[in-house]
């Protein structure tokens, strides 16, 4: 008998439980607690292959275009238009240089990454300048006749605020889909990109538009209207792919000076 037992394995002799060998001791997680613990990092790890990197909102698209989605809820999910306020300073600084000293090119530099930022910066920036300079210059001009006409006028930020966002918001979804109508396929969000770049000449223009001297007035307006116009003119054709669109553009040039000329008359009377 004790022959027999001195030939049993002594791993198995400490109980009813086989002894923890020390392969056993550091078992190799299970697939489902190694999901459950990337779940727990925020944002997720990016992948040794370099996918599954970085955090991306629900309903982002995976080119960053909110015009693929096939989900219409998307539309009214405030993180899927996350991609287009995802831009850098150097980045928007450069756009403005462009649209300031109008260059061919600029519809391909923003076809990668359009951005809303730069556009709803601009146009809010305008609107409070225009309120106010408008004021202020109606102050210089009349000072030299009577004072006591001048008054302040709140509703400048009122016409102000309804002509430059409907303006930056409409008028590039009119043209879009005027486009479009005629062949060209062209992009909405990069549409109001480049409509709201083109308004960036009139911040500085509104400073100059103080200088109490008509003459200079309208050429300054003259000036920043004509380059904006031309911004907007070079910058559509790029986007016709060779259809005959003239029209449309030239449509596009006018209406843009006409509304220098009403930033003019209007608020700088």
């Amino acid at each position: 008998m004790d022959e027999g037992y001195a030939n049993l394995p002594t791993s198995h002799l400490l109980g009813s439980v086989p002894a923890v060998t020390p392969d056993e001791r550091n078992p190799a997680p299970a697939a489902a607690e190694v999901g459950t613990s990337r779940l727990q990092q925020f944002p997720p790890a990016r992948g040794a292959n370099g996918g599954g990197g970085g955090y991306q909102p629900p309903g982002t698209p995976p080119d960053g275009d909110v015009e693929t989605k096939t989900n219409w809820k998307g539309y009214f999910n405030v993180a899927s238009y996350a991609p287009y306020f995802n831009v850098d300073t150097d980045v928007v600084v450069e756009r403005l240089i462009g649209s300031v000293y109008p260059m061919d090119g600029f519809f391909r530099k923003i076809d990668a990454n359009p951005d809303m930022y730069g556009p709803l910066w601009i146009t809010t920036t305008l609107i409070f300048m225009l309120a106010a300079f408008g004021n202020f210059a109606t102050y210089l001009m009349q000072r030299k006749t009577d004072l006591n006409i001048w008054n302040f006028d709140v509703g400048y930020f009122n016409w102000a605020a309804s002509v430059m966002y409907g303006y930056a918001a409409v008028v590039p979804a009119v043209f879009f889909f005027l486009f479009q109508y005629f062949g060209s396929r062209p992009s909405l969000v990069r549409f109001w990109c480049m409509w709201g770049y083109s308004l960036f000449i009139f911040v500085p223009a509104s400073v100059l538009l103080l200088i109490p001297v008509e003459f200079l007035r309208w050429v300054i307006i003259v000036l920043a209207g004509g380059a904006s116009s031309w911004f907007i003119s070079s910058n559509l054709k790029e986007c016709t792919e060779g259809a005959d669109l003239m029209v449309l553009i030239a449509s596009a040039a006018v209406l843009h000076f006409a509304l220098a000329l009403f930033i003019k008359v209007f608020f700088f009377a």
